[in-house]
């Protein structure tokens, strides 16, 4: 097969007749015509009508005459097909390069739950704009077809998966990545562990001066680096911890989440005293969040949830999480740690903690949960004494539980909770952390600016966090015997 640049008038007039009266051009007919592989050219081949990657660290690259292949604005929607384990993507405003992967453009994962290689599990899932915004939560199976969608508007990109937007990034007047320019398409074979495959990609040039975004771009400052930063560094930017109250709308809470770079998970209390204390109550939460771009959390409230939720119900979730703010003191009452009312004076604040990290523990050891949150909060009346009453061996007890049991610890944006030392005593333990917020409103809903803090002070990396299923089973899985059976 020869792989130049094919320009003679026949393929021309063929992709001309090809596109249809809304300006959609196909790029792929069948053959290899018009496409260019760097690398290892035997990775790519056509196998029952689709351009299959499988094979060593190649690219195959679109050299064709559509717009004499070099693009600045457009629409380019294919379908994909990612086999277990796979690594692939697709560039766009790249050039053609003999060898290696693309030193220019940007990229598109794809990867659904890529396989470890080396020590290094990759986070940054199917429909990611690869380093710039990135996506955690797998979204389509594999070894079934989805359709991709990439459009490049001025400064705007967007990227969706079977409709759905998952990326809306906005170019900041001073960039941090490279700026967005022009150039052609490539598909990505990553190694011979990375089947992929593709069909039907077609694209719609679009005029090169369009006009500018409604949204203004996005100011360039610290926290908006240090998201750009991590995630380069694979760590999952994600706040697990986002609650619809308040006046958040889900529309405003997903467009927060798009223009910040930071993943969601849309949380709802559940437990006693709360709106949702059934399981057709949660299932009617996950219905109303399913097939939106977030993940779906299940904030346990109080410690009768477990006889409140079946396995079922708990399990429909992406992960379970609660704190220890509620809990029944040794004389039997329940105490909830935020209302001052209900915890009463404290007289011996030693005796007060001995019981908080008896209840904490015994919430890590027993209760199905995957991140504890609210981690280490004390009321208003001891919570000046903080570093004080939190010794270093109230610290270890509650870390070793953490550790034990598998639960990742919430780096709390609103309460800046745990403090530094405790963040490094878990560390160093071998806990995983999260970001989470515990929003009360919008006003409240920040950047995980307390998580990025930790990261930079406490020296944590990609293998310091959580990611649901990633490193180990979900805890209903592993726990789910300590719920109500049905």
């Amino acid at each position: 097969m020869d792989f130049t640049r094919r320009t003679f008038l026949g393929t021309v007039t063929a992709l001309c007749a090809m596109a249809d009266n809304s300006g959609w051009t196909p790029l792929f007919d069948g053959t290899l015509d018009g496409w260019r592989p760097n690398g290892h050219t035997s990775s790519w081949k056509v196998a029952e009508g689709h351009l299959v990657a499988d094979g060593p660290s190649s690219h195959l690259f679109y050299a064709g005459a559509v717009a004499g292949s070099e693009f600045r604005n457009f629409e380019l929607e294919l379908e994909c097909l990612a086999e277990p384990g796979c690594i692939s993507g697709v560039w766009f405003h790249t050039p053609y390069q003999e060898s290696g992967a693309p030193t220019r453009g940007f990229k598109v994962q794809i990867a659904n739950m890529p396989a470890p290689q080396g020590g290094f599990h990759e986070r940054r899932k199917t429909g990611s704009l690869f380093g710039i915004r990135n996506v955690y939560k797998q979204f389509v199976p594999d070894r079934e077809w989805f359709r991709l969608n990439v459009a490049v508007r001025g400064l705007n990109v967007q990227v969706r998966l079977n409709e759905m937007l998952v990326v809306d990034y906005t170019e900041p007047a001073t960039p941090v990545a490279a700026p967005l320019g022009r150039g052609t398409f490539a598909l990505e074979c990553h190694d011979g562990a990375s089947g992929a495959r593709f069909r039907s990609i077609r694209v719609r040039a679009l005029p090169d001066i369009l006009p500018a975004p409604a949204a203004a771009p996005p100011a360039v400052d610290g926290v908006y680096r240090d998201i750009i930063e991590f995630g380069r560094g694979n760590i999952p930017m994600v706040d697990y911890h986002v609650h619809l109250k308040g006046g958040l709308t889900l529309e405003q809470a997903l467009e927060k989440s798009r223009f910040d770079g930071i993943e969601y998970g849309l949380a709802v209390n559940c437990g006693k005293g709360f709106p949702t204390e059934n399981d057709d109550a949660a299932a009617r939460y996950f219905e109303q969040m399913r097939g939106e771009p977030a993940f779906i959390a299940m904030q346990a409230e109080g410690r009768e949830w477990m006889q409140m939720f079946s396995r079922r119900a708990v399990g429909l979730f992406d992960y379970v999480f609660t704190d220890s703010m509620t809990w029944t003191d040794d004389r039997g009452l329940r105490r909830r740690l935020w209302i001052p009312d209900e915890v009463g004076p404290i007289p011996d604040a030693r005796e007060f903690m001995d019981i908080l990290v008896r209840r904490t523990v015994g919430i890590l050891e027993n209760e199905p949960i995957d991140i504890y949150a609210n981690p280490s909060y004390l009321p208003d009346r001891i919570a000046p004494d903080y570093d004080r009453l939190w010794t270093e061996a109230r610290m270890t007890r509650v870390v070793t539980a953490a550790v034990r049991n598998r639960v990742a610890i919430e780096l709390n944006d609103l309460r800046h909770l745990p403090s530094p030392a405790f963040v490094r005593l878990a560390k160093a333990a071998g806990c995983k952390f999260t970001f989470g917020t515990n929003n009360t409103s919008p006003k409240d809903l920040g950047r995980s600016e307390y998580g990025l803090r930790m990261i930079r002070e406490c020296n944590l990396g990609w293998q310091d966090f959580f990611v649901p299923g990633a490193w180990w089973p979900r805890a209903f899985e592993r726990k789910g015997d300590a719920l109500r059976s049905a």
